[in-house]
């Protein structure tokens, strides 16, 4: 985004004829030798450019100009240093980069080397508490099967007692058998071996009920239990891979992020030296917008001069100076500024 802003403006000098008079005259003169004191008392500049239109080259009209020959010289050092500041300064930047392309892959390969011993890690923490997990459930399940061998035991004693009452009772039958009596000896041999046998079915009932049960809970834990191991390693295993992956993430973004600096850094920089060499040349720009001010109130002076003098002739004379600046800017800041300035005579 540029804009050009223009601003002229004019100045006639009118020849003194015979018709002024002389206090006019002594006061034209007093007013030129005013501005003269003025001129003489501005500063100059260090270091200006060259003019080419005859004024400042020291060659017409007695006036010294080596002020733009000391310049160039001061100017050409001035551009050498800053090329041999920029040379010194882009070395590191290709070293780092040449660095960096030669030990790039070796980091990166490095960088998958640890990620796949930290899984290896991971997978082997992971195992062993698999193995643990495991070895409980099974001196867990141990200590069932221990239990069920204790009770079968007991069973086992009493079923032997019950045999042990059994052939007590089938003796004490056989001694009624042969003491001689007065009842029923089968039905009474029938209706104690119903009660037994009815006791029997009971008992038989009741321990394959218990442990048709007992059996039923410990395989609902079981199967539980492993499902929930199961469950459990499958989310461990998600959640590692899942923090593994945000680790390499935040790898690459803090890489990136590293990298976005220093590209502003370096742009900063860029743009710093910029903006310095557009404020110098802003400053030769009005060094020179006023040496061209001088130059036209000493212009002005000489034709006064020339005028009064008694060989001239009065002829009427007028300039016209156009100046011309032009501001470029870009998002809002001004970027470079040109100042042109034309003298026209009419």
């Amino acid at each position: 985004m540029s804009f050009t802003t223009c601003s002229t403006f004019s100045s006639n000098y009118q020849s003194l004829g015979s018709r002024q008079s002389p206090s006019h005259r002594l006061q034209t003169i007093s007013s030129s030798a005013a501005m003269s004191m003025q001129v003489q008392g501005a500063r100059a500049p260090r270091s200006l450019p060259s003019c080419r239109d005859g004024w400042g080259t020291g060659r017409h009209r007695g006036y010294p100009g080596r002020e733009g020959d000391h310049a160039r010289p001061d100017l050409a050092s001035y551009l050498e240093r800053g090329r041999s500041l920029e040379a010194d300064d882009q070395k590191p930047e290709m070293k780092t980069r040449e660095h960096l392309e030669k030990k790039g892959p070796q980091i990166f390969a490095s960088a998958a080397d640890n990620a796949c011993i930290v899984l290896q890690i991971d997978n082997a923490r992971l195992a062993v508490a698999m193995r643990q997990s495991v070895e409980s459930d099974i001196h867990r399940l141990c200590k069932v099967i221990d239990d069920t061998n204790v009770t079968g035991l007991q069973l086992k004693t009493e079923i032997e007692a019950l045999k042990e009452e059994l052939l007590f009772a089938k003796k004490n039958h056989e001694e009624e058998l042969d003491a001689p009596k007065s009842q029923d000896l089968g039905k009474i041999m029938a209706d104690i071996r119903a009660q037994y046998d009815e006791l029997a079915q009971k008992i038989w009932e009741q321990l394959d009920k218990y442990w048709s049960q007992q059996i039923e809970e410990s395989t609902m834990v079981v199967t539980t239990q492993t499902a929930e191991i199961r469950e459990a390693e499958m989310t461990l295993m998600e959640q590692r891979h899942t923090t593994q992956s945000l680790e390499i993430n935040l790898d690459s973004v803090r890489n990136l992020k590293a990298s976005l600096k220093n590209s502003l850094r370096e742009v900063e920089t860029c743009y710093a030296m910029q903006m310095e060499q557009l404020n110098g040349g802003q400053c030769q720009a009005q060094e020179y917008e006023a040496l061209l001010n001088v130059k036209v109130k000493l212009e002005a002076e000489i034709a006064t001069y020339f005028l009064l003098m008694p060989w001239t002739t009065a002829t009427p004379c007028r300039q016209t100076i156009q100046k011309t600046s032009t501001h470029k800017i870009v998002d809002s800041k001004v970027v470079s500024e040109t100042n042109n300035t034309k003298i026209l005579r009419r």
